[in-house]
């Protein structure tokens, strides 16, 4: 009798840049990869440089697999909502543009159904003062971003800009979520 492997799923999300988010999901128990990319532009495989620039559509995303058996895509979203603002436009803290936008990408119509159940949620609880402007598409397709970006925060804590803007989402994290914080 043969085992089956186990269940896999992916999401993909983008709240400004996804240095701060990959290194929150990184401590997600059930989390087994997360990966920095571009996603929702025009252009195939680009760059940081092009991506920067506005003018190629993508956001900043992270792709995040993980074991829907132990943290839930509903958990995967209250985590990333309650690491970014998703009421301002195209912006996040210093980082501004089309590429800092958040966004849910989804891969199934019930990671649809989840994402847009989860802002109406937020937004009946007035958890933010103004309304959550997060946009939900399908995803067309995920470029992973080049290898210096990966881990950006596990490599170099003690960067600036780690220590300014990624620390403290992570210690939010920490806080807040202490139930799916992974085993370390």
């Amino acid at each position: 009798m043969s085992q089956s492997a186990p269940s896999r799923d992916t999401a993909t999300l983008g709240g400004g840049c996804f240095w701060c988010l990959e290194a929150v999901f990184e401590l997600v128990r059930g989390v087994d990869k997360v990966v920095s990319g571009y996603a929702g532009g025009s252009a195939s495989s680009p760059t940081y440089r092009q991506v920067c620039t506005g003018s190629t559509g993508h956001a900043e995303v992270i792709q995040v697999t993980f074991d829907p058996s132990i943290v839930s895509y509903r958990d995967i979203l209250n985590v990333f909502f309650s690491s970014h603002d998703p009421t301002t436009l195209n912006s996040q803290g210093p980082d501004h543009g089309t590429q800092y936008r958040s966004v849910i990408y989804y891969n199934s119509p019930e990671q649809e159904r989840s994402a847009r159940e989860t802002i109406a949620q937020l937004n009946a609880e007035h958890i933010w003062d103004e309304p959550i402007v997060t946009e939900v598409g399908p995803l067309k397709a995920f470029y992973p971003a080049e290898g210096y970006h990966q881990g950006y925060y596990r490599g170099d804590p003690e960067q600036p800009y780690c220590q300014v803007m990624i620390a403290p989402k992570v210690a939010k994290f920490r806080k807040q979520f202490t139930s799916l914080l992974r085993n370390e």
